[in-house]
């Protein structure tokens, strides 16, 4: 297998990151193919100039054509809702054999498949623990990755991210709605990163002279999720939620939500951007945020 990029690139779940992808990769003239689950994202990345496959990985034709016969493939699906195993990832994967041929497979992964780490800086080596069916449906997903690239002699790259934010992807509507949230004292520490950076690591690490390691991705400036959620108030002009205690917050919370507040932990990027070389335009919340209310 060559370590030299491909020029041809298959994004698998092509949406608010995916899409960022495929600008910056058609900015260096790679012919790029989208995955997509419905007939409106695939008008909408037709637009664009990219390539699209319209399909639902949870019922994977037999005779599935991905467009192209060898590619570099970035693997942005979410798993399903619920359960612990991620079966599209496993769907998508044995539809390959035979159709294609994957030089690099880079996987945008969960920081949750380290479970609690009670507020520790955390690395690469940190064991992995995961504590929700979220976390482990994640995990499942990365061991099914490696597996396949270790059959199939390909190259892989797992970015474990944390919370993603960026223009049109903020918690507005919850803050309109005046949503409580964990008082601050009692919040954990959480992790973000900015679309924009994330899409800008995507590429490094598929661009990357290394294959087969794994990279924690932050802007490596944890805080709290309420503190977040005080500070896009602020930014949006809106009041900033009420706050309740952990007991209470088992009343009102949604379960997705005290899914990620039974987790603390603080990431360590200095791997990331040792490695991988990129420069973050957003290393904090607050040019993160301005940037997303600019006209």
């Amino acid at each position: 297998m060559q370590d030299k990029p491909l020029k041809t690139v298959l994004i698998v779940g092509c949406g608010y990151i995916g899409r960022r992808v495929a600008a910056l990769l058609a900015a260096e003239k790679y012919a790029v193919t989208g995955v997509v689950r419905s007939r409106d994202s695939a008008d909408k990345l037709a637009e664009s100039g990219a390539g699209v496959v319209c399909v639902d990985l949870d019922r994977l034709p037999a005779d599935v054509n991905w467009g192209c016969t060898q590619a570099d493939v970035f693997y942005f699906a979410a798993p399903p809702p619920s359960g612990e195993q991620d079966l599209r990832m496993q769907a998508f994967l044995a539809s390959l054999p035979g159709k294609m041929t994957v030089r690099r497979l880079v996987y945008i992964s969960t920081s949750a498949v380290y479970g609690d780490c009670h507020g520790a800086w955390i690395t690469e080596t940190q064991p992995l623990d995961p504590t929700t069916p979220r976390g482990q449906r994640r995990l499942h997903a990365e061991q099914q990755l490696r597996e396949w690239c270790r059959l199939n002699k390909s190259q892989w790259i797992i970015l474990r991210v944390p919370g993603i934010y960026g223009p049109g992807k903020l918690p507005l509507e919850r803050l309109r709605k005046g949503t409580p949230v964990l008082r601050e004292t009692d919040a954990p520490y959480t992790n973000r990163i900015h679309a924009d950076d994330l899409a800008t690591i995507c590429v490094a690490a598929m661009q990357s002279v290394t294959g087969n390691e794994v990279y924690n991705v932050s802007d490596g400036h944890p805080g709290n999720m309420t503190d977040y959620f005080f500070r896009v108030a602020d930014a949006a002009g809106l009041p900033r939620p009420p706050q309740v205690s952990r007991e209470d917050a088992q009343a009102v919370l949604s379960a997705g939500m005290l899914s990620f507040l039974n987790d603390s932990r603080r990431m360590d990027n200095s791997k990331l951007l040792g490695e991988l070389g990129v420069e973050l335009r957003y290393p904090g919340l607050d040019a993160g945020l301005e940037s997303c209310f600019r006209d």
